[in-house]
């Protein structure tokens, strides 16, 4: 996102967090607006769909689904890739890929106990600046996340540095994604 926002000055973003609850609204917003950076017209939109129980929801989340599709016509979808464990971002994934079938969706990944990180086939080297920058607002901006043992720098950059060897990245991190199908 902060390689996008900083190349693309006619980037338009909207940004969905499907839960948002308490804490979370404000950490949702503040790391919306900290990876934008104010460089992009954005929209951040925080739902309170209960954390942990989306399958129990999916009727009433693939309604939210199909308004943000009456709304918004993106060229680019980022979301959780189909192959991710969790409960919540296997739904966020697949009514995704449902809804916006006709357009570029780029799953990413996150580290987490699942072991779910997969084998991306699309590739974004960064820079270290761009890689440092982003582990930091990661760090900064998640506080919900801190108490969980895998959340940390060596965990991101450890990603980062696999995702930039499978690409050869000139300086050595890179994003990886989980891409579906494109058309062109």
């Amino acid at each position: 996102m902060l390689r996008l926002a900083a190349e693309r000055a006619d980037l338009i973003v909207r940004w969905v967090v499907f839960s948002g609850s308490g804490g979370r609204e404000a950490e949702a917003r503040s790391s919306a607006a900290a990876f934008l950076q104010g460089d992009a017209r954005h929209r951040i939109d925080v739902l309170q769909y209960r954390d942990g129980y989306f399958p129990f929801a999916g009727a009433d989340i693939k309604d939210a689904f199909e308004g943000i599709r009456r709304d918004f016509d993106p060229s680019l979808i980022l979301t959780h890739w189909r192959g991710d464990a969790h409960q919540d971002h296997q739904l966020i994934a697949n009514l995704t890929h449902q809804t916006f079938r006709d357009h570029l969706i780029l799953g990413f990944e996150i580290p987490k106990y699942d072991s779910d990180l997969g084998n991306p086939n699309l590739f974004v080297p960064l820079t270290q600046n761009q890689m440092q920058q982003k582990i930091r607002l990661i760090l900064d901006q998640f506080k919900s996340q801190r108490s969980r043992t895998w959340f940390t720098d060596q965990t991101f950059l450890a990603v980062a540095r696999l995702r930039g060897i499978a690409c050869n990245a000139s300086e050595g991190v890179a994003e990886g994604f989980h891409v579906g199908k494109v058309v062109f």
